[in-house]
């Protein structure tokens, strides 16, 4: 038994190795066959050719190609990204501020996904073949295929220029900038902290429509699955069993069957929290909010692969962790996946 735990955990570490330096290799390749000169997204198209060689030696764009990728990889294990050109400072900085607006709104949005598409779900699964089933297929389908920029577009033209019922773009009005210390970056946790609930109804103002419509697109997805989910375990025996039982269609959906989709369900939220990650860059440039989108939005029109790839590592990192994550989690939450 301690063996095969033993084989399980070194081939979990071997496939994230295997991805990490995936990803590593996938961003290394990129920043070389982009049709952009780093050297002169750095010091500028008029320069000297002396100062050009200077800047190309130094960063070390003369060395053979496995010379340069050896350095990038040691670079991104110190988490040393470079530094932006844009805002010239370090990209590891730039992201440590931005990223925590990033993930409020991220989370946010798995949140509002979570309580709309599991009842949503459950609700079609056991109305299977009904108008309501239809109803809540085609709803949840408008969710997932409308373009995000258009659902952001709608949400602010109604509820903050028409009807003045949330706050508008930004991640907080301009009178109440700087009166939070940050602690977290998280806005609606350090507001929180300090007692300034002024400050977090403001914040909460301003998140709301962007986490719905980030919410929206996920409750899309969690959805379906939920829905998938549910109608496989409603064909199994044991369901039959418990209504042979005497047991109430309500106890056997809540009481039997979403139980058993419990362990799936964590894992397609897990997976759907990284895709907001990855999918805020529309909504954040729709919102002007504040994070790892926007910067990495604005890093691309300036030319700063610097930020673009630093960016793109940390998102595929993430990525990687959730996954490893829930996976553990759906071995831990079932046993068969133990036996």
């Amino acid at each position: 038994m301690n063996a095969r735990l033993g084989w399980l955990i070194l081939r979990q570490v071997a496939i994230v190795f295997a991805t990490f330096f995936g990803l590593i290799l996938v961003t290394f390749v990129i920043g070389r066959v982009m049709p952009l000169d780093p050297v002169t997204a750095a010091v500028g198209p008029d320069v000297s050719q002396e100062l050009y060689d200077k800047v190309y030696k130094e960063m070390g764009l003369d060395q053979p190609v496995l010379v340069q990728f050896l350095d990038y990889v040691g670079s991104v294990l110190r988490l040393e990204f470079g530094r932006s050109f844009f805002t010239n400072q370090p990209v590891t900085a730039d992201i440590a501020r931005v990223f925590p607006a990033t993930l409020e709104l991220a989370f946010c949005g798995v949140v509002i996904g979570a309580l709309i598409g599991i009842p949503a779900g459950i609700l079609a699964a056991v109305k299977r073949g009904t108008f309501v089933d239809g109803a809540v297929r085609v709803v949840l389908l408008i969710g997932y295929s409308a373009p995000v920029f258009w659902k952001g577009l709608i949400l602010l033209v109604v509820f903050y220029a028409a009807l003045g019922w949330a706050g508008g773009p930004g991640r907080l009005s301009i009178f109440y900038e700087g009166l939070v210390p940050v602690r977290t970056g998280l806005l609606l946790v350090d507001a929180a902290l300090a007692g300034q609930w002024d400050v977090f109804r403001d914040a909460i103002s301003h998140i709301a429509l962007p986490a719905i419509s980030l919410g929206y697109g996920a409750s899309a997805y969690i959805g379906r699955m939920t829905r998938s989910f549910m109608l496989d375990q409603l064909k199994q025996e044991y369901v039959s069993v418990a209504r042979v039982k005497g047991l109430s269609e309500r106890q056997v959906i809540f009481g039997h069957v979403l139980p058993n989709c419990a362990v799936q369900l964590v894992t397609t939220v897990a997976l759907t929290f990284g895709l907001l990650l990855e999918g805020a860059v529309l909504t954040e440039t729709v919102f002007a909010w504040p994070g790892l989108g926007q910067y990495m939005t604005k890093a691309m029109f300036n030319a700063d692969m610097n930020a673009v790839l630093g960016g793109t590592l940390v998102i595929g990192a993430i990525f990687v962790f959730l996954n490893l994550g829930s996976d553990i989690l759906y071995r831990i939450l079932d046993p068969r996946t133990r036996a």
